[in-house]
């Protein structure tokens, strides 16, 4: 687990994540065009819960809409 600093809308906040969170993540951000603080800020936005529990559960939604998304195409090479 990495423990990361990141700033959200001017204040510093740290955000302890398994590593494969942190690769989603950059990954996300990369598509989306945006920053990993950018989507972190995003998320704080929404969340209800922790930061860290909140940044899990969106990888985890978006990898969920990713495979559903695969499972419509015609050819799973495209995924």
């Amino acid at each position: 687990m990495k423990k990361r600093s990141v700033s959200i809308r001017g204040h510093r906040t740290s955000l302890s994540l398994e590593d494969g969170f942190w690769e989603e993540l950059g990954r996300i951000a990369q598509i989306r065009g945006t920053s990993v603080a950018g989507l972190i800020a995003d998320i704080d936005n929404s969340r209800r819960g922790g930061l860290s529990s909140a940044v899990r559960l969106f990888v985890l939604d978006t990898l969920k809409q990713e495979a559903a998304a695969c499972r419509t195409k015609a050819s799973p090479l495209d995924c």
